[in-house]
């Protein structure tokens, strides 16, 4: 027996709503290999805990035959539902349409792959029956992009200060999450940071990982750590200065300001004090005010934004 296995409870006690209100999600991209084992064992795996959740497969404009195999192997199983974008749009895209189409209460983030097995289910739903908002998976096995991932789960931890250690895991929540937030493309990665700044609770439980049965990696380029650091300064930058956005530009424009009178005081010796013009400085003062002022009065504007939005928000939450 694994350490794993040896942490997994022997008996999984769900109730019967957690058993059947639950949408599980599969962003598909070019995954006819796998998608026969992925159907048998999801058929397997929902008989064994008698789950009776839905399950969306999301063909994101696969160039194979993903969607057709698909519909063979989910004939006669009323429960899944293949959805289909003409191209290749992106897994947050693909989440974001199976949300628009859910109607049950929880969301599960299952990929087609098979490096996680489908009789996780279970665990990540007891997870969130004993009271999380969100739960992730911490993966446990031989990893084949241990650099990428580790660095991005670092820094996401040192910016972020989110409590767990995996972020791009299998992972479940309550759908209701996903109407307050918005996902840019490529963003999926960072749902469960933008959730826990918003107030949600996260856990995180150990899932094993398991090698990829067929197919290819979509994620493999070590250069997709690139625009993953970008995304992520622009959820920091978004989190940080969006509900004060004064800090930012009101502080610039201060110190622009400050640094402006000072240049002026220095070009008023010069000129007074040692009879000596010097004309440059003049115009670095007017440009240090004038930048500073505008900043000040951009920062002004876009706090009273940041207001009717924090305002608009409150409204949306109180009647949903």
């Amino acid at each position: 027996m694994n350490q794993l296995e040896s942490k997994t409870p022997p008996t999984l006690v769900l109730s019967n709503d957690m058993r059947q209100n639950f949408t599980l999600v599969i962003p598909a991209y070019n995954e006819s290999p796998v998608i026969p084992d992925l159907m048998g064992e999801l058929r397997a795996a929902f008989r064994e805990h008698d789950l009776t959740g839905e399950i969306f497969l999301v063909d994101d404009g696969s160039t194979d035959d993903t969607r057709k195999v698909a519909q063979v192997h989910a004939a006669n199983w009323a429960l899944v539902k293949i959805l289909h974008h003409t191209r290749n749009l992106g897994k947050t895209e693909a989440i974001i349409t199976a949300f628009k189409f859910s109607t049950r209460d929880h969301m599960i983030i299952f990929d087609a792959d098979l490096q996680h097995s489908p009789k996780e289910i279970p665990r990540f739903l007891c997870e969130l029956q004993k009271g999380s908002d969100i739960v992730t998976g911490k993966k446990i096995g031989d990893y084949q992009k241990p650099f990428v991932s580790s660095i991005y789960n670092w820094l996401s931890k040192q910016i972020f200060r989110v409590p767990v250690t995996d972020l791009n895991s299998m992972k479940a929540f309550k759908t209701k999450i996903l109407s307050g937030i918005h996902l840019r493309h490529d963003w999926h990665r960072f749902f469960v940071v933008l959730a826990y700044h918003r107030g949600y609770s996260v856990s995180e439980i150990e899932i094993e990982l398991f090698p990829r049965r067929a197919g290819i990696s979509k994620y493999s380029s070590p250069l997709r750590i690139i625009p993953a650091i970008i995304d992520m300064m622009s959820v920091w930058f978004l989190l940080l200065f969006s509900r004060k956005p004064l800090i930012l530009f009101g502080f610039t424009g201060i110190l622009l300001i400050v640094l402006g009178v000072s240049v002026g005081i220095l070009a008023f010796y010069f000129r007074f004090a040692l009879d000596t013009g010097f004309r440059p400085l003049l115009y670095l003062v007017i440009l240090l005010e004038t930048v500073g002022f505008l900043m000040l009065g951009f920062g002004l504007v876009a706090e009273m934004i940041a207001q009717v939005r924090e305002e608009v928000q409150q409204i949306k939450r109180h009647l949903s």
